[in-house]
């Protein structure tokens, strides 16, 4: 099962000397960072959608076979709330287009105050591409419903799997025929590390639902202390995944 772990983020200060050495100037992180992990997943398009150029020199700074998940910008899920979603959709494609066959799935981490409306998901995800994936991670506990699995279920639309201090903090639906996984605290020591049990009764979870031939992307958010990264090279070695 071609499991690819990273990160979510590479450009974080507080890695210096944890992860990138001292000597390795900060334009060259992500050279450094791809040269360790098949994947990451860009958490500052949350904040700001870059130009199509930025992404097309992310594409040429990054090995053959890298993927990069975006996750989207907050004016789509947190200040439009999934309403009108054409143009933001649009526009939020039009830039990322620039990874070229590099661009992995679409992140849509909704408001943990935003209740389930799945007329609104559906319209949403109807903006996308059908080659596009895309990964929906909502925070609040009334989408866990029939009607929006099957919303999810009838655009090929992946739930993700979100972890909190290795418990899952969504339901483990099976959406897609690729899976999608955040890892955000972990409940090892020191905090926020995942421990060996953790992380190995998630690659079970993961096993005992896809077929071996899925994709599933898996990401750490636990970035203080480096611990994402020390995490994602232990989960992949427990998936046999490349990290």
């Amino acid at each position: 099962m071609p499991v690819l772990v990273g990160t979510s983020g590479w450009q974080y200060r507080h890695w210096r000397g944890v992860f990138y050495p001292p000597d390795v100037p900060q334009q060259r992180w992500l050279e450094y960072y791809a040269a360790r992990f098949a994947t990451v997943e860009n958490n500052g398009t949350f904040y700001r959608l870059p130009a199509r150029d930025t992404f097309a020199a992310w594409q040429a700074r990054t090995p053959d076979g890298f993927v990069m998940a975006v996750k989207a910008s907050r004016y789509l899920t947190h200040v439009r709330r999934l309403r009108d979603p054409a143009e933001p959709v649009r526009r939020m494609l039009a830039a990322a287009s620039g990874l070229a066959g590099k661009l992995g799935p679409v992140l849509l981490q909704l408001p943990p105050d935003l209740a389930a409306d799945p007329a609104l998901l559906d319209d949403c995800l109807r903006q996308f591409p059908a080659d596009v994936r895309v990964a929906v991670e909502p925070r609040h506990h009334s989408w866990w419903t029939d009607r929006v699995r099957s919303v999810l279920t009838a655009h090929g639309a992946a739930l993700c799997w979100a972890d909190r201090a290795g418990t899952p903090v969504t339901p483990l639906w099976h959406t897609a025929d690729w899976g999608y996984l955040r890892f955000h605290e972990g409940s090892g020591s020191p905090w926020p590390r995942y421990g060996d049990a953790e992380l190995h009764e998630w690659a079970r979870r993961v096993a005992a639902t896809w077929p071996p031939d899925a994709t599933v992307y898996a990401y750490f958010n636990n970035d203080q202390e480096g611990a994402a990264v020390q995490d994602a090279a232990a989960f992949a070695a427990v998936t046999g995944g490349p990290g």
